[in-house]
């Protein structure tokens, strides 16, 4: 079955190629040996399957999800422990995105539990302290360090960047829920709290997440349909992103922080996709909104901002008493 399935892929790449003939070149095996395995009145063997495999870029593990539906082949991002893992990350999560992304019915959707990722990578200070708290979290040699001291290598931010670019001009889709905002702002406080951030870098922090809600804001009421909002009341975000063009799709699924499984199998991802449709079905799309409700959700994401900043602003004051 996994042999017929192989087959049944190696056919695709060949162009009307024969099969027999190309699989007697790459196993370096006669015609007659081929076509006994092509007509499957014999079975390859372990090795020559994965040197099949590799020779047309299959996977076997793929191919097992293929022939038993409960198994799913996915590929895991790297697991980030230090500053050079970040960067690594940044850059594999650029060129994972970039071919399929180069394409103008291009769509992506992000089920954002927390604030997309995309959006915290443009070089200001808020990706900085992104960065920071990523590897204050991640990597044991920045336990004690204060941020005032963080300085991530040119090169990191620069892949950042790039990753952050990749956004922009393309058809998104991101679905909210009243906590997405929420991570965001218990780190800026619980570092100024544990004395790692400034009163004044805390305010500073706080005031380019509003600069950064309002830029989302003037995305919205552009109705350029690009950038698509929709907030949701009930269901909670789970971080899932999901790309797709009519040619390919991919699925992303949180393992750890910023660590992802990904998986381009069809079934799952068509399954993803309809999961995302009604989601958004059931959620309301700020951009078609009237201004009443688009006000709503705006002042109370901002609200939360001012919250903190009259929060960060009483503490300093009592701490100076």
């Amino acid at each position: 079955m996994y042999q017929e399935k192989l087959f049944e892929k190696i056919k695709e790449k060949l162009n009307g190629k024969s099969l027999n003939e190309v699989l007697s070149g790459v196993l370096n095996i006669s015609y007659d040996a081929a076509h006994r395995r092509t007509s499957l009145k014999s079975k390859m063997s372990l090795n020559e399957s994965v040197i099949a495999a590799k020779y047309f870029g299959l996977s076997i593990d793929s191919l097992i999800g293929e022939v038993h539906k409960s198994y799913v082949s996915v590929e895991k991002t790297i697991q980030i422990k230090n500053e050079k893992n970040l960067e690594q990350y940044f850059e594999d999560s650029y060129e994972s995105l970039r071919l399929i992304v180069d394409r103008k019915d291009f769509h992506l959707f992000y089920s954002a539990k927390d604030l997309p990722i995309f959006h915290l990578l443009k070089g200001n200070l808020l990706s900085r302290f992104k960065i920071y708290v990523w590897l204050k979290l991640l990597d044991k040699s920045f336990r004690n360090l204060p941020f005032k001291a963080f300085y991530p290598k040119l090169s990191t931010m620069q892949k950042a960047k790039k990753l952050g670019s990749i956004y922009q001009g393309v058809n998104v889709s991101e679905i909210w829920d009243t906590t997405t905002i929420n991570s965001t702002l218990k780190q800026i406080h619980f570092y100024y709290k544990a004395g790692q951030v400034s009163f004044s870098i805390a305010l500073e922090l706080c005031n380019e997440l509003k600069l950064l809600l309002d830029e989302l804001s003037e995305k919205v009421v552009s109705k350029k349909n690009v950038f698509n909002l929709y907030y949701n009341e009930l269901l909670l975000m789970n971080n899932n992103v999901f790309v797709f063009n009519k040619e390919k799709q991919m699925l992303f699924v949180p393992n750890s922080m910023l660590s992802y499984f990904k998986t381009t199998d069809k079934e799952t991802c068509y399954e993803a996709q309809s999961y995302f449709r009604k989601q958004i079905k059931h959620s309301k799309l700020l951009n078609t909104s009237g201004e009443k409700e688009q006000n709503q959700f705006y002042n109370k994401m901002m609200e939360k901002v001012n919250v903190l900043i009259k929060l960060i602003e009483a503490e300093n004051f009592l701490d100076f008493e």
